[in-house]
């Protein structure tokens, strides 16, 4: 059985990848060149928004190279959770970019967009025959957090891929996937098995992650055989080592034997990493294990508010070592000032130096050896003006609050930038992270099969 080959070029599209790691995977002729251009990571804004986390200019410069190559050599691009979220905004902008490229470089493609967005009645309708339940730990999912959510997306697995080639497109556009979705679909399509071509997407979905030293902005090459897969770095930098791929395996999981999915899950209790040549490693014994009933991830974002923050530091030492009583007292003062004027409102205030980055986790909580902290002021309210007043109340009480044993009465706080506060803009917070069960995956996400600069095109439900 010949061993099917893929090109990964970058852990999210846009993310960049040497040229010359590119054009290393070439040479090993690929059956697919594939890139996952998503992830929640980034927080619940985008989706909600509808804008992408990733720079159009530096996503048209990734996909500018990978068409051009796919077409000139027949292999299909494959592409996942488009514009970062998956919704019908980010398909939308990502679908503009390749009829860009298509036009500047006279290329016809035959482009399938495959969309994810749910429409929110069909969504209530489900609800309301119970086909939707919590994903923990997130809270059965009411009508009303439904209604409010700006859009619904739906984590294809590999079953719209494979409708999708069935067109034999050049390129393959999908809305929100499951990552390793679009790297696995072209080999389960042509008989490899599902287990290890999910496995490998797995590993490829993140690139040269899983190398040492490892990139998100580098290439990766994987090969899948009868009863194999393997993994090669494209950089001669970079190294495969049976650590690094286990590691990456076990990546953003909290089980280490079983990694569940769309449809099912992948069991790794028989899995086997063996380091085949100084910087590959090939991998054994995954299996996949389908799931009754097959469900599918819903993910929707609701708009709470407009938040407004203010970068601050501060190195008095008995400042330091009384925060908490000044920001407690700051929060007072804001409080009193406002009542019955605006009571809606969240104010925070992140403390780097001590807990800024774990917050209620972190296991060291103190200022004893700290010399300077650095302080965000943080408002959130139902009105951008209002996130601002409170934002800027507690910015100017804070920098003259009173404290037993200060110094001077100048100010408390050093400020990095002139205006001190910025506007964040709308909030968001996640309102769906569900399960929906489905008999029909595919059916869920319709593709749509255009050939780019003619006039030829058709819906394929």
């Amino acid at each position: 059985m010949e061993e099917f080959r893929i090109l990964s070029t970058t852990a999210i599209l846009g993310y960049g990848f040497p040229l010359a790691s590119f054009e290393e995977g070439m040479r090993r002729k690929p059956h697919l060149i594939a890139v996952d251009a998503g992830s929640t990571d980034p927080g619940p804004y985008y989706l909600g928004a509808g804008v992408s986390f990733t720079d159009r200019d530096a996503v048209k410069r990734d996909l500018e190279i990978m068409i051009a190559a796919g077409v000139a050599h027949g292999i299909p691009v494959v592409i996942g959770s488009a514009g970062g979220s998956g919704g019908a905004p980010h398909l939308e902008r990502d679908r503009e970019i390749i009829e860009e490229i298509a036009r500047e470089k006279g290329l016809s493609l035959r482009l399938a967009v495959i969309h994810s967005e749910l429409d929110k009645a069909f969504l209530q309708g489900e609800l309301q025959a119970g086909r939707i339940t919590p994903l923990e730990p997130a809270p059965p999912l009411s009508a009303e957090a439904l209604a409010a959510s700006s859009r619904v997306v739906a984590q294809m697995g590999v079953e719209p891929f494979l409708a999708a080639l069935q067109s034999n497109p050049d390129v393959v556009l999908a809305g929100r996937a499951y990552d390793p979705a679009c790297f696995a679909a072209l080999a389960i399509a042509r008989g490899y098995d599902m287990a290890l071509s999910l496995h490998i997407g797995k590993i490829l979905e993140c690139a040269a992650i899983c190398a040492v030293p490892g990139s998100g902005s580098d290439c990766m090459f994987g090969y899948i055989g009868a009863d194999y897969f393997r993994l090669e770095p494209l950089s001669p930098a970079r190294k495969c080592t049976t650590l690094s791929v286990a590691a990456h395996t076990l990546y953003e999981k909290s089980n280490p034997y079983i990694l569940p999915g769309p449809g099912g899950h992948l069991d790794l209790h028989a899995c086997s990493f063996a380091q085949e040549t100084e910087n590959t490693v090939t991998v054994r014994g995954t299996k996949f294990v389908p799931s009754e009933p097959y469900t599918v991830k819903l993910e929707g974002a609701r708009r709470v508010g407009y938040r407004t923050v203010s970068v601050a530091g501060t190195r008095d030492p008995v400042m330091i070592a009384e925060i908490d009583a000044i920001t407690a007292g700051v929060r007072a003062r804001v409080a009193d000032n406002f009542r019955g004027k605006i009571e809606d409102y969240h104010l925070r205030f992140i403390i780097y130096g001590r807990d800024g980055v774990m917050a209620d986790m972190e296991p060291h909580p103190v200022t004893d050896n700290c010399h300077e902290l650095g302080i965000i002021i943080e408002a959130t309210a139902a009105t951008q003006k209002e996130a601002d007043t409170i934002c800027a109340s507690a910015r100017s009480t804070m920098l003259h609050f009173g404290y037993e044993g200060r110094r001077s009465t100048a100010g408390n706080l050093a400020f990095p930038y002139s205006p001190s506060d910025f506007h964040a803009g709308e909030v968001y917070e996640f309102s769906v992270y569900h399960l929906l069960r489905t008999d029909e995956p595919a059916d869920l996400f319709p593709v749509e099969v255009l050939t780019v600069g003619s006039v030829k095109c058709g819906v394929c439900e």
